[in-house]
């Protein structure tokens, strides 16, 4: 892409696995999976593309963290670390940059209806644990974090830097 195109003005960081489980039962190849795939792919993103950013004084850097990030999650302390990591890196991020012209803003997804939770849409009676106390009684749709995203790369966001929205339905302010 940087040689076919010339470089990379947009950066969507949007890596995320799990390994799920209890601290006290997770093993080092599930922490580290997690953290590898979830922290070290803002780095080998975002490395190859920040110079060319700078020099042409404009960027947008997004990443996809998640509510976990910023409450926590019982059996996902590694992916929650992770999150909140890159709620760290889009802080720090965002202050080395901003004179240069880039932004950095992170968006924290409640749950999305993709594959990534499948095993919800397959179980109603879990869904509805997790919808029930929503205040808008759902789960979000992938084109709704989308617009996040395409809102953050538009003009319109030129003067949000270092942030990061939560788009969860009402999710974290209900629980």
């Amino acid at each position: 892409a940087l040689e076919r195109h010339g470089g990379i003005d947009i950066l969507v960081n949007n890596a995320g696995i799990t390994r799920d489980g209890m601290f006290h039962r997770m093993s080092f190849e599930q922490w580290q999976a997690v953290i590898r795939t979830n922290l070290d792919s803002m780095f080998t993103c975002t490395r190859p593309v920040i110079d060319g950013m700078r020099a042409r004084g404009f960027g947008r850097i997004i990443l996809i963290s998640s509510i976990n990030g910023q409450k926590g999650q019982i059996g996902q302390t590694n992916y929650s670390a992770a999150k909140a990591g890159m709620i760290g890196f889009t802080k720090a991020l965002a202050l080395e940059n901003a004179r240069k012209g880039v932004t950095v803003n992170c968006i924290a997804p409640g749950l999305v209806q993709t594959d990534f939770a499948k095993y919800l849409w397959e179980n109603p009676e879990l869904l509805k644990t997790v919808t029930e106390p929503a205040p808008l009684k759902r789960i979000g749709q992938p084109d709704e974090i989308a617009g996040t995203a395409v809102y953050l790369c538009s003009p319109a966001s030129a003067y949000v830097t270092g942030q990061t929205l939560v788009v969860d339905g009402g999710l974290t302010i209900a629980w």
